[in-house]
């Protein structure tokens, strides 16, 4: 008899998909129209305000659907409900269900038996890695391709019949196959037993699009696919915001480009720093993409908490690096960490956010601009300097309008690696300082005691 993998489970998950009766929305009149978006509005805008768990819509290319809503809850009346809910609003009514898939987000026992052997042992690395896996929340500004699969149970390949350990050794390499796209491809495996037609939903998000294709590709030829895959209909699509239902309804480009105006500042505050030879490379600095959190935790106890995180995100490429800084003053102390690529980023966040004494992150004021990085690594001779530099341009700060307060942190493992965290009253007022002759000053001042020419990362 072949021994069934144990399982674990975390939130119901619904596929919605729609497709829009077009000729009924054109016949209706303009403010019903309005009326109808705005109710989708609140019904998908405010759903994870609820509770636990998360929603998000997106475009179907092709004919079998024109919209998806996603839907993650903790438990199966919730997701029930929440479908409910949304095909009773005005705007549902212009809308036909044309196919769903419900499942349960799942963590099998294949390639992680640690994890069920010895729970109690388990590392917190892998700990957190297995809870982003059950409590997932759906990537922002991405691509995402679905379909539902199950194993094969023909007389002469049966999943099902195959010892577990060949089971095991054919799972294992599949799972090296994804890991080739770590930071690339963020992977949702949903469990249907009971719940579904097929047996599995695979969800895939990325933000590059053919990066979708590609893995669904290589993994054909992964054992496990090529031998006892089953695969149904693949549907493929984009995530938007749902304040641009309305430009989707209108036949527009979604996501819509509403942040064009931040944008160009963004590019006149690097113009500025390039001038001063200041490296700000694209938005999340040295063309890689940053998270940073804030703990009021000890800093030598977040070190130790992040020794165990690091050794995990050293298993993926895109991993650049992550470190603790300390506080000089009294403000709290930074986690930060860098990837090559924005999914990749927003997947440590998740783990990073389970840190100790997390109090927030640049960008959480209600008002102003955040916080941004100005980093540092000093030639070690000239340190001291450095730091009494830095105290210079803390006075010099105090005196610029829109200027809130500035902080020095150091690397906790290398005391010569620093960034500045500022807050300033709007975008604009950081922009004029960066313009100025008192900025100019403090870059020339410094320049002959650094290692290496200053990086800003933009972390609001």
């Amino acid at each position: 008899m072949a021994n069934p993998p144990p399982t674990d489970e975390g939130w119901f998950v619904l596929h919605d998909f729609r497709t829009v009766d077009w000729a009924a929305w054109q016949d209706t009149p303009a403010h019903r129209r309005e009326r109808a978006i705005e109710s989708a509005e609140a019904a998908l805008g405010d759903a994870p305000a609820t509770g636990d768990g998360d929603t998000a819509i997106f475009t179907i290319a092709g004919h079998e659907a024109d919209l998806l809503v996603l839907h993650l809850r903790p438990t199966l009346d919730e997701i029930e409900q929440a479908e409910r809910q949304f095909d009773r609003t005005p705007f549902g009514q212009f809308t036909e269900q044309s196919r769903s898939f419900v499942s349960v987000t799942e963590i099998g026992g294949y390639t992680s038996r640690d994890y069920f052997e010895d729970p109690e042992s388990v590392d917190p690395g892998l700990e957190r890695y297995m809870n982003s896996k059950l409590y997932p929340s759906i990537p922002e500004d991405v691509y995402v391709t679905f379909y539902p699969m199950a194993k094969r149970r023909d007389p002469e390949y049966n999943w099902y019949d195959t010892p577990m350990d060949e089971r095991a050794e054919m799972m294992a390499e599949h799972g090296e196959t994804g890991k080739g796209y770590a930071g690339t491809v963020t992977q949702y495996v949903t469990s249907a037993f009971g719940f579904d037609d097929w047996e599995w939903g695979v969800t895939l998000f990325s933000t590059e699009a053919t990066a979708l294709k590609e893995i669904v590709y290589e993994m054909r030829f992964d054992e496990a696919t090529a031998k006892y895959g089953e695969f149904g209909s693949f549907f493929v699509g984009r995530r938007f915001p749902v304040g641009d239902l309305a430009a989707y309804m209108a036949g527009e480009a979604v996501p819509t480009d509403k942040a064009d105006t931040a944008a160009d500042e963004g590019e006149s505050i690097r113009d500025s720093l390039a001038e001063e030879d200041v490296y700000a490379g694209q938005p999340h600095g040295e063309d890689v993409f940053a998270v940073a959190l804030y703990s009021v935790a000890d800093s030598d106890a977040l070190a130790a908490e992040i020794d165990g995180l690091r050794e995990n995100f050293e298993h993926y490429d895109t991993h650049v690096s992550t470190d603790v800084y300390r506080s000089r003053g009294e403000g709290p102390n930074a986690i930060v960490s860098i990837w090559d690529t924005q999914s990749a980023a927003e997947t440590a966040s998740g783990f990073l956010r389970d840190l100790p004494e997390i109090v927030g992150q640049p960008g959480d004021a209600p008002d102003g601009w955040g916080t941004m990085g100005m980093f540092y690594t000093v030639e070690p001779d000239h340190r001291e300097a450095f730091l009494d530099t830095f105290d210079g341009v803390a006075d010099t700060l105090a005196d610029i309008s829109g200027h809130r307060e500035s902080d020095l942190l150091v690397n906790v493992a290398d005391e010569n690696d620093m960034f500045i965290a500022s807050q300033w009253d709007s975008r604009r007022d950081a922009m004029d300082f960066f313009e100025s002759e008192a900025f100019h000053e403090t870059v020339a001042t410094g320049r002959e005691i650094l290692a290496d020419r200053p990086r800003h990362v933009f972390l609001a």
